[in-house]
């Protein structure tokens, strides 16, 4: 094969891995979310396997993308989406592993169900974040990353929601102790859903650099006040 074609299939085969990778952690997030809100415990145990596989797809990258980074020495444009394939799977990754968390956290409150109106909170926070990264990885295969601006600032919805499910959990533990033990795993699964968010925006920055050579602004819109939340007796 031609140096430049077998260049050229590197370069797809990367691009392709990353969609891949994306694909999976859209999957293990709704199916995290789906195990915690119907008390679905093969599913959440099909989501902590799932992470096992996207670890693997992360490391199948690394090795590739190091290995054409010493093969070709590519420099510029082919440099910069090389190492955007490194970041974007480690962002991946780290999705997969914040939906395991939520999984596992799905089996220890089965136990205990919930009020509908927490778990809606979570749906609702999960169906953002989950439209973030899909929208990120449509910029990812379409580049027009004109889109890339609009996405990441939506990241304030993310947090603001985050903020208001965080206290609604707090008012509900403060009204009752005993549900102190299954709030506290439903925080944790928001936090987990939260940061999704951050990693989507991480990989829509890393797009833009690899497609504009420029980075974003430093300075992201942030609305997560949940270190500001207090609540007291009378409330």
């Amino acid at each position: 094969m031609h140096i430049v074609s077998a260049y050229d299939e590197d370069l797809k085969f990367l691009t392709g891995r990353v969609a891949a990778m994306g694909g999976m952690a859209e999957r293990m997030i709704e199916n995290s979310i789906s195990a915690l809100v119907h008390n679905d415990a093969p599913l959440a145990q099909k989501v902590i396997a799932a992470d096992d596989e996207l670890d693997a797809a992360q490391r199948e990258i690394d090795d590739r993308a190091l290995a054409v980074i010493a093969r070709r020495q590519p420099l510029a444009d082919d440099l910069r989406e090389i190492i955007g394939t490194i970041r974007i799977s480690s962002d991946l990754e780290r999705v997969g592993d914040l939906a395991k968390n939520i999984a596992k956290r799905a089996i220890a409150v089965a136990a205990s169900r919930q009020p509908v109106r927490l778990f809606r909170g979570l749906q609702s926070l999960a169906e953002l974040a989950s439209t973030q990264l899909k929208d990120v990885l449509d910029v990812y295969a379409s580049r027009e990353v004109s889109r890339l601006g609009a996405v990441r600032d939506r990241d304030y919805e993310i947090d603001s929601v985050y903020t208001s499910l965080f206290r609604e959990l707090l008012t509900y533990m403060m009204e009752d102790p005993r549900n102190i033990t299954p709030c506290t795993h439903l925080l944790f699964c928001a936090k987990n859903i939260e940061r999704m968010g951050d990693h989507a925006t991480n990989v829509a920055e890393t797009i833009y650099y690899v497609a504009t050579a420029e980075q974003l602004p430093a300075e992201r819109p942030k609305r997560d006040r949940s270190h500001d939340v207090t609540l007291d007796a009378e409330e």
